[in-house]
């Protein structure tokens, strides 16, 4: 790797160099990720952070190409930076070439691709574009939800690593649960593009990659201004609007600005109590030009959330009589309460000899309370188990990624370095024991301060067909925990535990054809634990690790058709599950288990039927197993065995656009036995929309065959009042009934 990193910077360039900024003729903002590539051979580079472009260039023509742009063959020319504007253009599968770029990117077709096409109604929707995962909402709607990818059930967060702006949404040490990723302070209209990868193969990313990674992107800018309005069944009311405040301006050293805001009103459904679920955003974006080799990017969003819920229902309490039907409630008490500050600066820099230098720090203040009962009488017969988890956190997060590519002669070398630090201070943190909302009593109270520190160093070599990328990361945590539970002696307990660990990779990727392109990927992972969890265990396997292998193909057979495949393996030193012991819940709702394997296919397709009418499908395939239980006992709670999306778009020149799918979950194991069964569901939805310049209509329609379905599906030991004696049965959240929206939205 030291061999690698120093070729590149040492070897002078045989032809002329070429640089140039590639922006948006309707808004003059810089466009990041463009393919800029001699024309008439394979040598491509793409635009970096700062959206400049850095090529060997041997011709006169650079052909550039940008998904949702008309492509454009423009003449090279090496004595000043050039200046290249894209005009919009339609979005046709036939001109995505398989294998452009110098990175390792196998899903970022389906990612331009759904983003651009898939009508997005919520902050849930950008989760359910990546192909494979699932979620579901059991807490009432405020609550972050529970995530299925890749046969795991990622409670919360465990095994998906989440960021917006690079700023991570998971919560260590959180009070519900280690990982816990709510995403609901991102407004859907403001996102700009996603990335994801599943597996634990990117060196870019640490802590909680496991299953896979979710990366969004905010606009830089608008192309318009916007407000709207929806409303639809169940008193579901939202309102949102757009506005730029300042505009760039053509070929100027300029800055432009924007701001978003979003309410949100339901009662959620049916229930015979209503969720009273409100949420509001408020988002907003500044950048500067500082000169022409920097950029400055300032962020600052707000969000609030309150609501009530029913809880999760034990099958018996509606067969038995306890409620009349699935939407009824047992204990009226539960409830919840979230708000998330964040304050971003990004510097991205071009320096000398074509290095790009990036620089992001946030800041967040949070607060979480959620008061649950999901064992109602069977710990405490007398005042019940209702528990409150609370907590009050400051977190902040730098990063910084140095970034150069070399030609030597047709070799392309990519090298990247970074290094980032992240600071939680969580205080107080805490469980108590409650009845009727009110405190009774302690469970766990006290305060964790955890620090990441991570480095890592990664090269990428393009040789001919051949795409190598080789990468290490290097984490170090420090957890502390100070119990504050009222002692007789008054003493309080501080402990520190400080481990590191360090994780490979290497992807290689070979394109055999224009159309067929393979790829092998092996790495290391791991998913940290809760600091409580760490000091009470004296540091033994605080850092539980996981090793993957994927193997798959990118293939165009016709131009209208793209097609991804793989076989993967993942191992995991430690799952981590959903811990209900009231009695000792240390670690608060999740609890390490044992050590797992997977292994599966994932299958995604996207095919351009006409101009207006296109089709995808995901088939997603999961072995998941304990891997030291007995052939019977072996089976992972709640984690998916297949799971399947499919939908049909279309996307008149009338202005007439939408769409109609499914998503399917099937039947799998509730407990270690499979002696309960979690069951799936088939659900269908649709959209249509009618867009003009300066006005939208649209109606969307979830669960249109009005299926009856459980959402969320779990094994509690649960015992209900004057029961004599408790139960191990599913408990289940209903899911939402046909259910219709209706919006407006008005650009200007």
């Amino acid at each position: 790797m030291l061999i690698t990193f120093a070729l590149p910077h040492s070897i002078k360039a045989q032809q002329y160099t070429i640089h140039g900024k590639i922006t948006a003729a309707a808004t003059h903002e810089p466009l990041e990720s463009v393919v800029v590539e001699v024309y008439g051979t394979q040598q491509n580079c793409l635009t970096n952070s700062n959206e400049i472009f850095s090529l060997d260039c041997k011709t006169d023509s650079i052909l550039i190409s940008h998904i949702g742009y008309q492509s454009k063959l423009v003449k090279a020319s090496h004595d000043a930076m050039m200046h290249i504007e894209l005009q919009r253009g339609d979005i046709q599968l036939k001109d995505i070439t398989v294998g452009s770029g110098t990175r390792i990117e196998t899903h970022k077709i389906m990612t331009s691709l759904d983003i651009n096409r898939q009508p997005l109604k919520s902050s849930q929707d950008l989760l359910r574009l990546v192909p494979g995962l699932f979620i579901s909402q059991h807490m009432g709607g405020g609550k972050a939800e529970q995530i299925f990818l890749r046969g795991f059930d990622a409670d919360h967060g465990t095994d998906i690593n989440i960021s917006v702006d690079g700023l991570p949404v998971n919560m260590v040490t959180h009070a519900h649960g280690q990982g816990y990723a709510d995403i609901h302070f991102l407004i859907p209209e403001t996102v700009a593009a996603y990335d994801f990868g599943k597996g634990p193969y990117y060196t870019d990313k640490g802590d909680f990659t496991t299953a896979g990674f979710v990366a969004y992107t905010t606009k830089r800018t608008l192309d318009q201004n916007m407000v709207k309005i929806e409303a639809g069944q169940f008193h579901n009311y939202r309102a949102v609007a757009m506005i730029n405040l300042l505009r760039a301006k053509k070929n100027k050293l300029d800055h432009n600005a924007y701001i978003a805001a979003e309410g949100f009103l339901t009662d959620g459904g049916p229930f015979k109590m209503p969720e009273n679920f409100s949420r509001y955003n408020v988002f907003g974006k500044y950048n500067q030009q500082l000169s022409q080799n920097t950029c400055m990017t300032l962020t600052a969003s707000y969000f609030t959330s309150d609501w009530r819920t029913s809880g999760e229902i034990p099958d018996r309490a509606v067969s038995e009589g306890y409620i009349s039907d699935q939407w009824g409630v047992l204990d009226s008490n539960q409830r919840g309460h979230t708000q998330r500050l964040n304050a971003g600066l990004k510097l991205c820099s071009n320096l000398p000899h074509g290095w790009t230098f990036d620089n992001t720090l946030w800041y967040s203040h949070y607060t979480f309370n959620l008061i649950s009962n999901m064992s109602y009488y069977y710990y405490f017969p007398v005042a019940g188990d209702e528990f409150s988890q609370h907590e009050k956190r400051d977190m902040i997060f730098y990063n910084s990624r140095i970034t150069r590519a070399a030609n030597i002669g047709n070799t392309v070398f990519t090298t990247t370095a970074g290094a980032g630090l992240r600071d939680d201070i969580v205080s107080p943190l805490g469980t108590d024991h409650t009845e009727a909302g009110k405190f009774i009593g302690y469970f766990q109270a006290g305060k964790a301060h955890e620090l990441n520190a991570n480095s890592y160093a990664d090269e990428t070599i393009k040789a001919g067909r051949w795409l190598i990328n080789i990468g290490i990361r290097a984490d170090y945590f420090q957890f502390r925990y100070q119990d504050l539970l009222p002692q007789s002696d008054s003493a309080t307990t501080l402990s520190t535990v400080n481990k590191t660990v360090v994780s490979p990779k290497i992807n290689l990727m070979y394109n055999a054809s224009k159309t067929t392109q393979l790829y092998l990927k092996a790495g290391k992972g791991f998913h940290s634990n809760d600091a409580r969890v760490a000091v009470a265990n004296k540091g033994f396997e605080v850092i539980p690790y996981a090793y993957g292998l994927d193997l798959g193909i990118n293939w165009k057979p016709f131009p209208n058709l793209f097609v991804n495949s793989a076989v993967w393996y993942l191992y995991l030193q430690q799952e981590f599950t959903f811990g209900q012991d009231l009695s000792d819940q240390v670690e608060g709702a999740v609890a390490p288990s044992g050590s797992t394997s997977r292994m599966g296919i994932d299958f995604s397709t996207r095919y351009q039927c006409t101009s207006w009418l296109s089709a995808d499908v995901n088939i997603n395939l999961a072995h998941p197993r304990y891997v030291d239980s007995a052939s019977g006992h072996n089976y992972i709670e709640q984690a998916p065995t297949f799971t399947s999306t499919a939908a049909l778009g279309f996307h008149f020149k009338n202005g007439l656009n939408g769409g109609v799918g499914y998503r399917y979950l099937r039947n799998r194991a509730a407990n270690s036995d499979y002696t309960i069964t979690a069951h799936g569901y088939f659900i269908t939805q649709l959209t249509v929309n009618y867009t003009r310049k300066r006005y939208e209509l649209g109606i969307a329609i979830d669960n249109l065959l009005n299926t009856r379905w459980n959402e969320s599906e779990i094994v509690y030991t649960s015992q209900l009042k004057n029961e004599v004696n408790p139960t191990d049965q599913i408990s289940f959240t209903p899911g939402i009934p046909f259910f219709a929206k209706l919006k407006l939205a008005v650009f200007f």
